[in-house]
């Protein structure tokens, strides 16, 4: 994996209400890691600051290159990207809503349909490149924006309770993109979710989160870095 996260003592209070409680981990392997917890517990949160879009009140997220730390500015946050359970699309075609990242970018055009053709196919939506993104299941929007991060090529991508609230079709589709991009090796994948059998199926390092610490590391025998 060419970043290391390190997330080194890091508090978040909302309103007074405590969240992360000195919360340490450090994500160094190309591995799927689960984060698991039940609801309430800071997975969400500490998920937002390890994406930068949240900045704790106290301690450090820090990403490394080659043993040095890095600016976190937009080249980094373009390294890494957050799929959050309920996603936002543009009312525009499936396929223009997952060309967006790369056309911001800068990207050719032959290019551009190229990556976001893969990006479908491999969610199972490719053949519905054309039909607006807004008429789509709440799976199929789900999926969707799994393409969306996917084509960008992170090198961490945070999967936010990518089942949650969807159906058990689409929960075995996701889950199978996922494995997937396990195989492939190409990102580092940490996701939260509170189902205990998925998170078994899905992990090469468990982790528990409670009372906002993150308080077990369970590496898998098999697979595990």
């Amino acid at each position: 994996m060419t970043l290391k996260l390190q997330v080194s003592h890091v508090f978040k209070s909302y309103n007074g209400e405590h969240i992360l409680k000195d919360c340490s981990y450090t994500f160094d392997h190309l591995a799927t890691y689960v984060l698991m917890g039940p609801n309430g517990c800071g997975k969400s949160t500490f998920m937002r600051i390890c994406a930068l879009i949240e900045e704790p009140d106290r301690g450090e997220i820090t990403y490394l290159s080659g043993g040095v730390s890095l600016q976190k500015d937009i080249a980094l946050r373009r390294r890494i990207t957050l799929v959050l359970p309920r996603i936002g699309v543009f009312n525009t075609s499936v396929f223009k809503n997952v060309a967006y990242g790369l056309q911001v970018r800068g990207l050719p055009r032959d290019a551009i349909r190229n990556k976001v053709v893969e990006a479908l196919d491999m969610v199972g939506l490719g053949h519905k490149k054309n039909q607006n993104a807004l008429t789509l299941s709440s799976g199929e929007t789900q999926r969707l924006g799994i393409a969306r991060a996917m084509v960008i090529e992170p090198e961490i991508l945070f999967l936010d309770e990518p089942t949650a609230s969807i159906d058990r079709k689409n929960s075995e589709i996701i889950e199978e993109i996922i494995q997937r991009m396990k195989k492939d090796g190409r990102s580092a994948v940490v996701i939260t979710t509170h189902d205990m059998t998925q998170a078994e199926r899905l992990a090469d390092v468990l982790m528990v989160m409670d009372e906002g610490k993150i308080k077990e590391n369970l590496r898998r025998v098999s697979g595990a870095p």
